[in-house]
This record gives structure tokens, sequence and C-alpha cells, in this order.
């Protein structure tokens, strides 16, 4: 059994690996393999998982940390993908060119999402091919690579046939804190929900069955934010771009800086539209004018992680090179492991445990195009996901995902064909976009910064 890592030198390799080691025995994995285009970031974050791996778990499975594609993927069981095209000096970009424009500036959402986007879809193409040459035929790539919505649409429309599930972690968060915030167990959560990927809402959570939607409405309103109480002890130093306090270096790491706000937004969302509970990243397109206002278009979130998460880890690796002491919490381990790794788990034993997954629609939700990829809670055994299909969804609702769809097909197509008429058509669609001459001022600036990365629009 071998699991290979793309994008090997990501900050969330170490607690993946940990995540996958201490499903050995249902894994039955026996090399994890590290694949990363960065040789020296990758053998760093390489330095920390051999020591997780045979210091700390003192477990028998070999690593491999390599930047050759066959030796990377030949003969691979899965690959769990999570690359991140152009770096930070590229978010960056993504999150301060729009705002200089007065919109928002987010890594995964508005003009920065779409930016992202056009980056990445060509290499998961290339992802696809390599591991479809090189793994065995049934492998799965399971993809946290961003921003999934845009990733998931292009391999529909160009590798439709590939083994590939697209998921993400961030309802998986906020499952997380409205377990703490309730104060119940997670294992015995389970809940609906529907949407786009970073775009849908929460329409139960049922604890050992009871339902708990109506505690939670409850809870935000008493405290005016989705956050645990534990958590809002300190409130003063979550509105802190950076911190060098112990207790909250140990919380939930969408908790600091920039996130007080988008914790902050599900409460004002749910005061105007209480029945479901939104994922957050409706924030930015909900509350737009909002959050550029308090907004740095000078230090955003990608500087924010580089001063705190990349920051530790690397730091703490290079202690540990020349000390031989380690500190595990320097590096982040915990649900987003946990839920890919558990998803393979579920894959390879054919348990039909339930996942939120992003999949093409299909007439899972009636009332959105056939072939939308929609994020819907799945069965998932060693076929891949059996979507639980559902009713209607309400205008509101879907009247808002067809303007986030079509934005992100848009930009698909003027990727693809190297149409500029559609990539302005996808900026000028999306609801961050307050008009079509600002949209146009965008991506002309977008151009310029992507000019190694995008094809050539015309």
């Amino acid at each position: 059994m071998i699991i290979t890592l793309a994008g090997g030198g990501s900050t969330f390799t170490p607690g993946i690996v940990k995540s996958i080691a201490l499903r050995k025995d249902e894994l039955e994995v026996d090399e994890i393999r590290l694949y990363d285009i960065n040789e020296e970031r990758q053998r760093k974050v390489g330095v920390l998982v051999d020591w997780i791996l045979h210091e700390d778990l003192k477990l028998d499975i070999k690593l491999t940390v390599t930047t050759d594609k066959a030796e990377a993927f030949t003969d691979a069981d899965f690959v769990f993908a999570q690359m991140r095209v152009g770096g930070y000096a590229m978010r960056e970009q993504d999150e301060k060119i729009p705002l200089r424009h007065g919109c928002v500036g987010q890594e995964t959402c508005g003009c920065g999402g779409l930016a992202y986007g056009m980056r990445t879809i060509f290499p998961m193409v290339e992802l696809i091919d390599d591991v479809e040459k090189y793994a065995k035929p049934t492998y799965w790539i399971l993809n946290y690579s961003n921003p999934a919505a845009i990733v998931s649409e292009a391999c529909r429309k160009m590798r439709p046939n590939a083994r590939i599930i697209n998921i993400c972690d961030m309802p998986i968060a906020i499952i997380d804190l409205v377990c703490a915030a309730l104060e119940i167990n997670k294992k015995d959560v389970e809940y609906d929900y529907f949407g786009l990927n970073h775009f849908g809402w929460f329409t139960s959570i049922r604890h050992k069955g009871e339902e708990v939607l109506p505690q939670l409405r409850a809870y935000i309103k008493e405290h005016e934010i989705l956050l645990p109480s534990s958590y809002l002890k300190g409130m003063s130093s979550l509105m802190k771009s950076n911190t060098d306090n112990e207790d909250e270096s140990k919380q939930n790491r969408h908790t600091k800086g920039s996130w007080y706000y988008v914790w902050k937004g599900v409460y004002e969302i749910m005061e105007l539209f209480p029945e479901y509970l939104p994922n957050t990243y409706l924030n930015y397109y909900l509350q737009q004018k909002e959050f550029v206002e308090h907004s740095n278009p000078e230090r955003t979130r990608a500087n924010e992680v580089e001063e705190t998460r990349e920051a530790n880890l690397f730091a703490g690796i290079d202690r540990y090179e020349k000390t031989g002491e380690i500190d595990e919490s320097t590096f982040y381990a915990g649900s987003h492991g946990d839920w890919i790794a558990d998803l393979a788990v579920a894959l390879k034993n054919d348990t039909k445990a339930r996942f939120l997954v992003i999949c093409q629609n299909k007439g899972a939700i009636p009332n959105m195009p056939y072939d939308a990829m929609v994020e819907l809670p799945a069965y998932i055994g060693k076929n891949g996901p059996e979507v639980i299909s559902r009713d209607n969804i309400p205008l509101f609702q879907q009247g808002l995902m067809m303007q986030q769809l079509n934005s992100e097909k848009l930009v698909v197509e003027a990727c693809i064909e190297g149409s500029y008429e559609k990539a302005l058509q996808a900026f000028t669609l999306n609801k961050t976009v307050p008009s079509m001459t600002v949209a146009k001022e965008v991506l002309d600036d977008m151009i310029e910064a992507n000019k190694d990365f995008w094809p050539d629009l015309k």
C-alpha cells in the first residue's frame, strides 16, 4: 500500500502523515512518498515527517522524498493532492490586487479565487495524467488543492474519467467549532449540507439523532459569534494578526487574525437569514462591502500565515536539525489530516462511511444543473461516492449558487479556450465585483501578475 502526497512541501504534510500513520492498520500502509517541485522546502518537511514516522511513532513505514514523477507515482494506491501553484507569493497577489480595486481579497473566493483557479487547472490535469501513467489502475486521487470548485469543474470537463474525489475541510472545521461551542462529541454528530465548494449551508446538525440547530442559533445569537466560549476569553488577541500568546497558539488554526471577522460574520448572516448555518466563506459574498472595509490592502491573510504557521514550522525544523529537539506545536495536526485519511480508509475498506464531497450533481439537487459540481453528503465505498439526493433548494440559495457556478464555469472555459472575453465575463459575474469596469481593471492587473502561470488570453 503506497500513499503519495503531491505537494509534499506543504505545512499541512506533517499533520496528514500523522493521520495516515495512526491509521496504519486500517490502511495497511507500507510506504509514504512526498512529491514536490520545491526540493529544499520538501527536504525540510521530510525531516519532520521522518521524525514523526520513525522516532515519534516508531513505525516500520518506508518514507520516500522525491521530485521525480515516476518515483512518486509508480504503483501508488492513493495520491493526496495539495498543490499551491505559485506559492504564497502569488497568494499574496490574489488577495491584494482585488483589494486595491475595492473588491474582496481572498485566496479562494472572488477574483483571487478565479486567479488561483486559472493557475491550478493545467497543473492538476498534468497531475492526473502522471498518476494515470504510473500509478495502479485502481488509484484514487483525493484532492485538497484549491480552489476546489474550479479545479473539480476543470477535471469534469477535461478528464471526466479520472478517479479523483475533490474534498474540503472547511465544513469539518465549522463542525469542530460547533461541537466545541455546544460541548458535544463530534463522533456523535451527523449533518446535512448543500452548496458549492466554499459556498454552502448546513440544513441540519444532529447529535445522537437530536436536532441541535435551534441550540446553535441561540448560542450564536447570545455570543454574537460562532466561536466556543474557551476561545472568547481571549477575544482581544483574536483580533491581532500575530501573537506569541502560548495558549492561543494551541487553539484552532481558524481562530487567529482576520478569521475573527469570518466567525463574527456567521452571526451577522444568521441575524438576517436564520434558517441555515452558512459556510463561513459566504461572508465574502454576502458582506463583500464590510469585508473590504476591515481589510488591510497592505497586509492580508497570506502575510498572517507566512508569519505564523509557515514561520513556526520551518523554525521548528531548523531547531530540530541543529539541536535534535522537536516541538510538536510547530506543526498542525487534526481534522485536516484526519478527514482525508478517513476518506482513504472508507475507499479501501468499503465502509460506506458518510463524507461531504464535491461531485457532479446528476439530479441530486433537482433544481440545479445536471453537470454542476456540487458539495453534498455521500456514502463512500470502494467504487467512490454514492451521493445522497435531496429536494429542491430554496430560490435564494439557488440564485446565489447559479451566479457563482456560472462564474466558475466561465473561468474554466476561459482557461481552456484562452478567451479574454470569457475571463472578463467570469470576473464581472462574480458577486464580489461591483461592475464590469472594475472587473476589467482587476483582470488586467491579474493578467500581468500571472503572466508566468496563466495561458495567453486573447
